[in-house]
């Protein structure tokens, strides 16, 4: 085991662990502690990484909250790479790292394989994503991310267009779509209210039953997050707050 040091600055680990450590191989696979790859899953790698041509492959993810796959609502397919060359993926800066309480690890952001590198493609085979935890536990990680989505949507808002990024595209595969797609949605009153309607209605989440339901009610208090968080970025000049707090006198009791 090697471990790093988060310094507050770009790169975060993952980025560090692929410049710095001793690869015994040339491929590498990003599994985070919640997602589980199957037999079937193996058994399709060791035969995809012997192609000379490619570099890289996308692994479609399956999510599963509250024991059920959530399989509607736009949560399915859901597209990452995760399986590449170590010498030539890295992952994107979307310029977030100086928020604070948004992590050591590059969570959201994809890696990138310049096509002079290679090729990439896309696995047939699924990756699970089990959150074996409790709803405490998703919350709290939650509360992280919408620190992170926050400045992610100040940057887009305000023009900042991060060098080095997968980039957007509405014609452009999935991953490009999706981003794409943001640069729209961003911009849109009513957010948390559309998004609970978007997932649960028109994707069809109630077809997922409850946990589908719940997912929904909880991805719209995600963006309610958001939303509040970005307002305290602009008034607080790109800060959630911490200055305002840490200036005031502490007063103490006898």
């Amino acid at each position: 085991m090697v471990q790093f040091r988060f310094n507050g600055t770009w790169p975060k680990n993952k980025d560090r662990s692929l410049e710095n450590l001793p690869f015994r191989n040339e491929w590498v696979l990003i599994v985070d502690c919640d997602e589980r790859i199957t037999d079937a899953s193996w058994d399709e790698i060791s035969e995809k990484i012997k192609a000379p041509e490619f570099s890289g492959f996308y692994i479609n993810r399956r999510v599963f909250f509250l024991g059920k796959w959530i399989r509607h609502g736009g949560k399915y397919p859901d597209w990452n790479l995760r399986l590449f060359r170590h010498a030539v993926g890295r992952y994107e800066n979307l310029g977030t790292e100086n928020i604070r309480n948004t992590g050591d690890n590059e969570v959201h952001e994809h890696v990138i394989i310049h096509p002079n590198d290679g090729q990439t493609g896309y696995l047939q085979e699924d990756m699970m994503h089990i959150d074996f935890r409790d709803i405490y536990h998703w919350l709290a990680r939650h509360n992280r991310y919408s620190n992170w989505e926050a400045q992610v949507y100040l940057n887009i808002l305000e023009g900042r267009s991060a060098s080095g990024t997968i980039g957007s595209d509405l014609f452009g595969d999935s991953v490009k779509r999706k981003r794409a797609l943001k640069q729209i949605w961003v911009r849109l009153p009513f957010k948390p209210l559309i998004r609970f309607v978007l997932f649960y209605f028109l994707r069809l989440g109630f077809l997922d039953g409850f946990p589908g339901y719940v997912y929904a009610r909880m991805l719209s208090q995600y963006e309610y997050q958001i939303g509040v968080k970005l307002y305290e970025l602009r008034k607080f000049d790109g800060q959630l707050n911490m200055q305002a707090a840490e200036s005031q006198p502490v007063r103490s009791r006898v």
